[in-house]
Formats: structure tokens, sequence, C-alpha cells
């Protein structure tokens, strides 16, 4: 048997042990320079695909408006992510709780939401509308006045409700708007009040439905969607300058036109930012 020297050994399992540390950086990227580059992080973003034609499943995926302009926005920023069809009050909870890292799904911007989270500058310029049958005798939103009302729960439409004739079982909650539609046409509710893109798209792809919308600007302003981050989100920042870059570029127009089919009103957009 051959006996090596102390000295040898030692050399031999230091060089072993160098070898097993440049292995554990093999998930790092290296320019032709030879620096070392940041490895790219997936931002997760969450959203309640039950909001059409703002995000819906298609053949088990997530498609929309806000699909797409996620899309667009994020390759402008250079960000990598992934779209997670998680439903409304899991998105919000899953904020808080970091386990993503934005969300968006046709989220109006309120006073009382930026109290607990950070928004976009707003991408879509709403307002609540009332849907109701075909002959209803409402007009307008006070003729609702002692009727049951159906909105998406945790929504600007139960808020809206709930501001014109206060709290109580005449304003029944449900889960998505699709399902407080269902109850309207089986006689369980008399109206809806939902978002203008919403009713106007269930109204269009829905003919035999019998549905007519009803606008009332006097009782229903306007409001703004916005991308939802955690409280100071480092994302925020990245994802603004993104978004005025494609307003700016036509990229969010052809977005909207594919859509919607009509043209956005861009300069409003620009002084809400």
């Amino acid at each position: 048997m051959l006996r090596l020297k102390k000295g040898f050994i030692v050399a031999v399992v230091a060089a072993l042990f160098m070898a097993l540390a440049a292995c554990g950086k093999s998930t790092e990227t290296t320019s032709s320079s030879g620096s070392e580059k940041e490895t790219k992080q997936k931002i997760t973003v969450g959203t309640d695909a039950a909001f059409a034609p703002f995000e819906y499943m298609e053949k088990g995926k997530v498609v929309g408006f806000d699909a797409d302009l996620l899309d667009a926005v994020m390759k402008e920023a250079g960000l990598d992510y992934e779209l997670k069809n998680i439903g409304w009050d899991p998105l919000f909870a899953s904020l808080q709780s970091k386990e993503i890292d934005m969300g968006i799904s046709g989220i109006t911007i309120t006073d009382k939401r930026k109290q607990s989270y950070d928004f976009s500058a707003p991408y879509f310029e709403a307002t609540q509308v009332i849907l109701v049958k075909e002959g209803s005798l409402v007009k307008n939103a006070l003729d609702l006045k002692g009727k049951t009302i159906g909105v998406q729960n945790a929504t600007t439409g139960q808020e809206a409700a709930e501001k014109l004739f206060g709290k109580g079982e005449h304003i029944k909650k449900f889960e998505t708007s699709v399902v407080a539609i269902m109850e309207m046409l089986n006689g369980g509710v008399d109206a809806v009040i939902t978002d203008n893109a919403v009713a106007n798209e269930y109204v269009k792809n829905n003919p035999d439905k019998k549905l007519q919308v009803i606008e009332d600007p006097d009782n229903f302003t306007s409001e703004y969607y916005g991308i939802i981050f955690p409280k100071d989100s480092d994302l925020k920042a990245k994802v603004d300058e993104a978004l005025k870059n494609i307003i700016e570029n036509g990229k969010y127009t052809e977005v909207y036109k594919k859509w919607f089919g009509i043209e956005p009103n861009i300069e409003n957009l620009k002084q809400q930012q």
C-alpha cells in the first residue's frame, strides 16, 4: 500500500472542497465579461377569472383585457411573471400575506383599499350600471328603492347599492356578477348593479336572455381600475413606468380596441396619472 504524505492529503481535500463550492454556483449566469448577472425572479400575479371581458377562463387559460394588458406591461418592464386564478377574496388576502406580488382583476382604486394596498396609475375608466330584464319599469337607480338588488360581494357595486339604499337583506351579495345575473334571471333579485363593461359584455353575448343596461351618471360616478400591490412594493414604480410607455406608444389602444371595439379615452387616463 502506498503511503501518502500528510501535506499531499490536505491539498487533495482542499481541492475537493473548492470543486464542490464551484458546483454550488451553477444556477448563476455570467456575462461575456465574466461579471455575474442577477437571477431573474418570476413575479406571481393573482386574479379572479370570473369577470369577462377583463379576465375569464378559456381552455384552461386566463384570457381577457386585463390578461393582455398585463402581458404588455410586463414585457415593457422586462419582468417575468405568472398569472394565477385564485379568486376575489383570496387575492386580497394573498397580497397582505405577500404570497403573491401583485394583482389585476378589474379592481377599482378606492381610498379605503389604499389604506391597505398600493395601486398603479389608473388603466381603465369604469362606472356602475343597472342590469334588468327587458320591459322593467326601472329607469334609474332611484327606481330600485324597495326592490331586491344583486351585487358581487366586496365590490364597488355593493358599495354603490349600500350608499343609495343602506345595508340590509334587500341587497343580496354573490361570489361573482355572473352568479348575481343568474339569480335575477331566476327571479331571485329584481336588478343587478355591476360594472358597465361587464354588463354590456353579458348582454352582447346572451341576446336570448332579453336583458338591458341602464346607465345613471347622476347616481353612479366614474371609477378607475388599477393594478394592486402589497404596501411599499418595489414593483409599483416599474409597472407605472411601463404602463405609461404602452399608453404613449399605442400598445394600450391596440389591446383596448381588441376587447371593446372602440378607441379609449387616452387623455382622460393621462390626466388621472
